[in-house]
Order: structure tokens, then sequence, then C-alpha cells
């Protein structure tokens, strides 16, 4: 399939917004462990090893699609990342 092809395939799909509440934001990070039975060192490894996407919902969308979970758990996923990245690289 080519990158376009699967690009639109994903964005059909998924269609929820990238941001979440803060209460559900924790909720879908509390329950990943149970849900996907990985944790979230697992995932942040997998995001890590995976393709460079500039943007977060092009990271959001490969993740869900290359793992087989909810764009909602992979946009959580995603946004988790990024604010324990940016605490790590700034030093808190």
């Amino acid at each position: 399939m080519r990158h376009s092809q699967h690009k639109r395939s994903v964005s059909r799909r998924c269609q929820l917004s990238l941001t979440h509440s803060p209460n559900l934001h924790n909720s879908l990070i509390a329950r990943i462990p149970a849900v996907t039975g990985r944790d979230l060192a697992e995932w942040f490894h997998r995001l890590e090893s995976g393709p460079a996407f500039l943007r977060r919902e092009e990271r959001a969308h490969w993740l869900a699609d290359d793992a087989g979970i909810s764009c909602g758990y992979a946009y959580a996923i995603v946004h988790e990342y990024e604010m324990r990245r940016r605490l790590r690289l700034n030093g808190a």
C-alpha cells in the first residue's frame, strides 16, 4: 500500500480529537496496561524505535495501525510520551 493510500485509510478510521481532557487522558493511561497487555515503557520503546514523524497525529495514526490498538489509546500513549520526554529534556 502506498503511503498516501495508507494515510487516507488511517485518517478515515481515526477521527478522535488529539486533545483529551486531563481526566480522560489519565483514565486512558491507567487502562492501557490492562487493555493492551503492555506497560507504558514498552509503548514508549515502540515509539522510539518506530519511524520519525514530525506531527503527533501522524505518530498516533502509525501506532494505532501498526499495533492494532484504538486511536484513542494511541493518541493517549503518544501524548504521554511527549509530555514525559519534554520533562526529561527540560531537566525536571
